[in-house]
Formats: C-alpha cells, sequence, structure tokens
C-alpha cells in the first residue's frame, strides 16, 4: 500500500467518526426528553394520586409531561400553582 491509499483511509474513517458524534448528540439529548417527560407523567400521576382527596387534578397529556421532564420538580409545582390559580 502506497501513502495516498493509507492517508484517504485515516481521512475517511475521520470523517465517519466526526459525523457519527454529530448525529449521536440530538440522539442522546431526544433520549433523554423522553426519559425525563416519563419521569414527568409519573410524577404527575403522583401528583393526582395525592391531590385526589383534596379534588385537586392535573391533565396528563404531553404538554404536561414535556414541561416536567424540562424543568423537573419546579416545573410540577408550576403546573400546580398553575392549576390552583386558573
Amino acid at each position: 500500500m502506497d501513502t495516498k491509499t493509507i492517508l484517504t483511509f485515516i481521512a475517511c474513517v475521520a470523517i465517519i467518526l466526526i459525523f457519527g458524534k454529530s448525529f449521536v448528540l440530538p440522539i442522546r439529548i431526544a433520549i433523554k426528553l423522553i426519559i425525563n417527560s416519563c419521569l414527568g407523567m409519573l410524577l404527575i400521576f403522583i401528583i393526582n394520586l395525592i391531590g385526589n382527596s383534596f379534588s385537586f387534578h392535573i391533565g396528563m397529556n404531553i404538554l404536561n409531561a414535556i414541561v416536567v421532564g424540562i424543568l423537573g420538580i419546579p416545573g410540577a409545582a408550576l403546573l400546580v400553582i398553575l392549576k390552583i390559580f386558573i
């Protein structure tokens, strides 16, 4: 093998690695958002279980799950406060 072939091979591998990393990061963020949204739904469900004795209910929809998934516990508190005032 000559040096041109070796350099071409190394360049191709480097380009594949660079493009591979650029696609993995958005997928990782999307997976994290999905997991946090599912945990947000679980937290809303727990709030509804506790709030059932007080006639308090937060709707379980994808928007509320994403708010709690992105913001975490402060997002759940935000939904509770919005439900109380609206």
